[in-house]
């Protein structure tokens, strides 16, 4: 019965395939032409992409998280002057947005302020962004939660968003502080982009 039952089918799917891959057909005798039409579909799904840093290079997911570093060690005399650190690894960030439906907004979200091994904090108002293009700004940093949403600006006053731009941290160094490395913990910012 089983053997019946798998020889059935497997005519079944035999006689069916061609039909589905067939286009029309017409056949004429004598003078005249034959038609033959064929329909087409496109089908693509809503598709939202964010990239920061290393993941804005390509259109795909990207688990690598990099870090942005002030180091004051080769200028320790300039620390709480507003002074730029000696060594900044990583300050300029790429970052790409794309989204097919409408409106994005991106927003930065954090878990408190940047700590150290013993405690010691720096708020995130410290840290800034400046965006290389104004149709991709940078949410400000809140201080712990989420914060205020930026919107991107949509392309050709369409639903498409398709936007790149270098994001340029800066870190304001307006006191003295404890050493320390600062992020060992509530050193992440967390970017979300939100789309219809």
């Amino acid at each position: 019965m089983k053997s019946s039952l798998i020889l059935k089918s497997a005519l079944a799917l035999a006689l069916a395939t061609p039909l589905l891959a067939s286009a029309e057909s017409q056949l004429v005798t004598g003078a005249g032409s034959a038609v033959a039409r064929l329909d087409f579909r496109v089908v693509v799904p809503r598709v939202l992409f964010l990239g920061v840093g290393t993941g804005a290079a390509g259109f795909a997911t990207d688990g690598t998280i990099n870090t942005v570093t002030f180091d004051y060690t080769s200028n320790p005399g300039a620390l709480g002057t507003g002074a730029a650190a000696g060594a900044i690894t990583g300050n300029v960030v790429p970052v790409r947005v794309v989204g097919n439906n409408g409106q994005v907004a991106l927003t930065a979200s954090t878990t408190g302020a940047l700590t150290n091994a013993t405690a010691d904090t720096i708020a995130w108002s410290q840290i800034t962004a400046t965006s290389s293009a104004p149709e991709l700004p940078s949410p400000v940093i809140p201080l712990t939660g989420a914060g205020t949403a930026s919107n991107v600006t949509l392309s050709s006053g369409t639903r498409i968003t398709d936007r790149s731009a270098n994001w340029t941290f800066a870190y304001a160094n307006s006191a003295v502080v404890a050493p320390g490395t600062y992020g060992t913990t509530n050193g992440r910012v967390t970017y979300t982009a939100a789309m219809p």
